[in-house]
């Protein structure tokens, strides 16, 4: 399923390559042609080309200077150079400037499958290199831990994963498998003097830290740990050899939460003894991975937050009876990662919309129609939603229309059925408006596009230039160019400039090379090559025919 492109400026040098060699036996699927190197430039930006074949001598950019290029922006793919100069200071050259080969005319069909098909073996042999899973392993090995440490993150923040993809990655990260056991998070401080660290030293106290707790738990205990958005470090801890069939008695488990206790001073010990600073320490209640996770890890804050406070060097467990205190709760995926403001910066419509329907089940779900719950989902969702138009550069009020007077009347959080309406005709209005925009911003890029290649015709009008002019990827325009219109870019300048040729051969009596430099064409042979391709007649001809 290779690509390949061929590049000549004698257009029937490129004809005859392209249509009559049997490229499908080498693999070869789809041939492209270029007629200059400018020419070639804008095919490499708009398809995934796995080898070049061009002509050495060309006007404007050789084919020597198209295969240093190619070799400093497309490393992978492959250039072979045809040329009728038997000189060796040429191949030397060639092979300097990146080539894989280099070919003299005339060159046979056969030699040309067989140097096509090593460069392509070339590829397959680089790609297995990358791909091999020695140096895959090896790479994995190397960022295990921080690895390990965002998907940590990612479920403390509330991420849901699915039991299949979180005990995939669990394995893949060479973790203890949790899934389904009892366990404890533990929260780790680390105070004066560290505060005032330098990142790298600070980074060095943690990983020492880290290393510490793995030592003094590792009897009895199993642990995965990571740093928070707070820089806190976190440990989940669970008991070694817990059997799924046997559910852990509260003697069991007041037996672990002693050992951790005492283990938890040991480690504020060494932390003063070897790392001269000081560091407090919480203790969840238990519960079950990964169900119990978010909630255990938000409720450690809070407790750091209501009964450690600045206070420092203290171990705090957080006993079950604290818990249930807390009568009022927020709706948890109003916060879970990514969040609803996240979702919208995105473009994730169809996430937003499942996102919003759990919102409104957990919300629905509350035993007592709390109004603070209402007003906190209200103000939650209108604030995702002014944060995604003022991101956009849009005031909220052109985008959601009626919905905007109910927000600031503060209608919609008085009874769940008008919250759920005004959050749903939220949702709808950002997205038919972002529709919209895009539409229209992609309607703008083509006429943009179009107008500059109509008044540059007798210069530069690659694919480089265009992005140039209109500040945007060369891949992102020539993707949506060929989206919007269904011509591919290159295709729709080759036209241009054949309509143009023969509206100048009937209507001017400008002598055939000076038509051919006004639509860019250096070389008058080039133009009646393509000319004659496109109309079947010579420019004279057609002049002559139409005239």
């Amino acid at each position: 399923m290779s690509q390949l492109l061929i590049v000549d400026d004698e257009a029937h040098v490129v004809e005859r390559l392209a249509e009559l060699v049997p490229w499908e036996q080498v693999g070869v699927v789809t041939v492209h042609k270029a007629y200059s190197a400018y020419e070639a430039i804008e095919k490499l930006h708009e398809h995934p080309i796995d080898v070049v074949i061009t002509d050495i001598h060309m006007p404007g950019m050789t084919g020597l200077e198209l295969s240093a290029l190619i070799r400093m922006k497309w490393k992978k793919i492959q250039c072979i150079l045809l040329s009728g100069h038997a000189d060796f200071e040429y191949a030397k050259k060639a092979i300097n400037q990146g080539a894989w080969s280099y070919l003299l005319k005339p060159v046979t069909d056969e030699e040309l499958l067989v140097t096509v098909s090593q460069a392509l073996q070339k590829i397959q042999a680089e790609w297995e290199q990358v791909l091999s899973s020695g140096k895959v392993s090896r790479t994995l090995r190397e960022n295990l831990p921080q690895l390990r440490a965002n998907l940590l993150n990612e479920l403390l923040q509330g991420r849901r994963l699915s039991d299949s993809e979180l005990q995939d990655r669990l394995s893949m990260l060479q973790l203890p498998d949790f899934h389904g056991d009892v366990f404890w998070s533990m929260l780790v401080r680390l105070e004066e003097p560290f505060y005032g660290y330098d990142s790298r030293s600070l980074a060095l106290v943690e990983y020492a830290v880290g290393n510490i707790a793995e030592e003094l738990f590792a009897p009895q205990f199993e642990l995965w740990h990571g740093k928070d958005w707070h820089d806190y470090l976190v440990f989940l801890v669970k008991p070694r050899s817990q059997d799924m069939d046997i559910v852990m008695t509260p003697i069991d488990e007041a037996a672990s939460l002693h050992v951790m206790e005492l283990i938890a001073t040991q480690l504020q010990s060494v932390i003063h003894t070897h790392l001269k600073g000081s560091a407090s320490i919480l203790i969840s209640r238990n519960g079950i991975f990964p169900d119990d996770l978010s909630e255990l890890y938000n409720s450690t804050l809070t407790t750091l937050r209501k009964r450690i406070g600045t206070e420092q060097d203290l171990i705090v467990t957080f006993a079950e009876e604290q818990a249930e205190s807390i009568e009022m709760r927020s709706i948890p995926s109003l916060y879970e990662m990514p969040t609803l403001a996240q979702l919208l910066e995105a473009g994730q419509w169809t996430a937003a919309h499942n996102r919003l329907e759990l919102i409104m089940r957990e919300l629905k779900d509350k035993r007592v129609e709390l109004q603070e719950h209402l007003l906190e989902v209200f103000v939650s969702i209108a604030s995702a939603a002014t944060y995604f138009s003022h991101k956009n550069g849009r005031p909220l009020s052109e985008l959601i229309g009626k919905s905007y007077n109910k927000l600031v009347q503060g209608t919609p959080h008085r009874s769940f059925q008008q919250l759920y309406e005004w959050s749903f005709d939220v949702l709808n209005c950002l997205r038919s408006g972002n529709e919209v925009e895009v539409r229209d911003s992609r309607a703008k890029l083509i006429a943009e596009v179009n107008q500059f290649v109509e008044q540059h015709l007798s210069s530069d009008v690659s694919l480089t230039a265009i992005s140039e002019h209109v500040f945007m990827h060369p891949v992102y325009i020539s993707k949506i160019y060929k989206l919007e219109t269904g011509e591919n870019l290159s295709d729709y300048v080759y036209r241009i400039r054949i309509e143009k040729a023969a509206h100048m051969l009937l209507s001017s009596s400008d002598k055939v090379y000076e038509i051919a430099a006004q639509i860019g064409y250096q070389r008058a042979h080039s133009f009646i090559n393509v000319f004659k391709k496109h109309t079947g007649l010579t420019p004279q001809e057609y002049r002559d025919t139409y005239g």
